[in-house]
């Protein structure tokens, strides 16, 4: 049994997503529909997000679909190893599934605004799948709460396996002096414009990427920025400094879905290819908030793309068989 299913349901756990034509389940490609109007609710604390949290969970190890369900907004999604996932496809991937140890870590709530958050922690899973025992693994995993009629109810979920950090590549000699005095690089751009629109913003970052515009950049994130990788959880700085250490050229994006999370909150998730990487496909999230009337990235995370799992071999027929 694939480890990605501990996690799936972590994930499911608090799903949200959009998945990729090769995984998606009765997904639309854009969901920009205007949320409903909203009663107010309490503000939630990280106490009682994490209360939440674990609700979910027992949901799970108490086979309550119907009480898993209920925790779920309508517009969930949830992005794994194997793609995005709607509401009914995270239910349909826990159906099943029945964790009997899961260990929590290093929690830390993000505010959006009031009435949104993002619960990060890292989740290490034991469970049965259908029966089956389903080996341990840990997985560094978010949710977002969100308020929907006066009720917290969870957005997205997204998990990424937990994996080493992988060797800094080597540093490079010193680039030659340019022929003439006055040949130099463009100056870089201090700032990036950002608007509403969560797309193009994204897309922004990844220009900034590739141009080696860092500070633009970090002009695009929130001072309580984070992130959250196979390789651990990053601030705003660490983020900005790990990105100069990748050549993002080749990098194209795809499958891109947006999903309101109020009017002042958008949650964009899409695809990164990334040719000739030991793995080449990711599934990235970001939310975007209005700061003072400027949209900054509050949230980011990726997730690998998922192995798939190896061929069963087929069986030698008996030389019973073969007369």
């Amino acid at each position: 049994m694939k480890k990605l299913y501990l996690f799936a349901l972590t994930a499911i756990v608090l799903a949200a997503c959009s998945a990729p034509p090769t995984n998606r389940d009765a997904v639309t490609t854009t969901n920009s529909n205007k949320p409903a109007e909203t009663k107010a609710a309490a503000p939630l604390t990280e106490a009682d997000a994490i209360a939440k949290e674990k609700e979910i969970w027992q949901a799970l190890t108490k086979k309550d679909l119907t009480g898993f369900g209920a925790m779920l907004a309508e517009d969930q999604i949830y992005v794994s190893g194997d793609g995005v996932h709607d509401k009914a496809s995270t239910i349909k991937s826990v159906t099943g599934f029945v964790p009997t140890t899961v260990d929590y870590a290093d929690w830390k709530l993000v505010p959006i605004n009031n009435d949104a958050v993002v619960l990060i922690y890292k989740a290490t899973v034991k469970g049965t799948m259908n029966g089956t025992a389903v080996p341990e693994g840990a997985a560094y995993t978010s949710s977002i709460w969100v308020n929907r009629d006066g009720k917290w109810l969870a957005l997205y979920h997204q998990d990424s396996d937990v994996k080493p950090l992988p060797p800094a590549p080597p540093a490079k000699a010193p680039a030659k002096a340019a022929a003439s005095p006055t040949a130099s690089a463009p100056p870089a751009a201090a700032t990036a414009t950002t608007s509403s629109d969560a797309e193009a913003n994204e897309k922004a970052v990844w220009d900034s990427f590739k141009a080696k515009h860092f500070d633009a950049f970090e002009s695009m994130l929130a001072p309580e920025f984070t992130e959250v990788e196979p390789f651990g959880v990053t601030n705003r700085a660490e983020s900005v400094k790990g990105v100069q250490t990748f050549d993002f050229s080749k990098t194209t994006l795809s499958d891109w879905k947006t999903v309101k999370i109020n009017p002042d909150a958008t949650l964009v998730t899409y695809v990164a290819h990334l040719p000739g990487e030991k793995v080449d496909t990711e599934y990235h999230s970001t939310v975007w908030a209005n700061r003072n009337g400027k949209w900054l990235a509050v949230f980011h995370q990726g997730t690998h793309k998922a192995a798939p799992a190896p061929a069963t071999p087929a069986k030698a027929a008996s030389p019973a068989a073969a007369k």
